[in-house]
């Protein structure tokens, strides 16, 4: 067995992959006390946390000192989206972190934008 532990970055193993689970580091909670989409961005406000934060949290403030999408902040933390949310809710309500709606250029059901998408994927076939 060959654990790797790199700086204060999650526990390795080769064969197991992460000794520490994911819903442990968010203390077991599944919900976000505020309410974040995948593409909403968060940014570090400059202000100290208030409390205790654990390795993790203080890796998600440091994604976040330029404005990031909470889906990217999960692919860097290698953590699953539904344990980032709490992370960085945990964030936003120590006041270390701002939260901003995603900003769509196009409604969600333009025929236009729709259209567009379907013919990517007819071509990706």
């Amino acid at each position: 067995m060959n654990v790797v532990a790199a700086g204060d970055g999650p526990w390795l193993d080769d064969a197991a992959g992460r000794l520490v689970r994911p819903f442990t580091v968010s203390n077991g909670r599944t919900r976000p006390t505020v309410a974040l989409d995948l593409m909403s961005q968060v940014r570090a406000t400059g202000a100290p946390p208030l409390g205790y934060l654990g390795p993790e949290h203080a890796q998600a403030l440091d994604l976040c000192l330029a404005p990031v999408p909470v889906a990217e902040v999960a692919a860097h933390l290698k953590l699953p989206a539904a344990v980032t949310k709490v992370l960085l809710s945990d964030l936003v309500d120590c006041g270390a972190l701002t939260t901003k709606p995603p900003e769509f250029p196009h409604h969600p059901t333009d025929r236009a934008l729709l259209e567009a998408v379907l013919d990517g994927l007819r071509r990706q076939l």
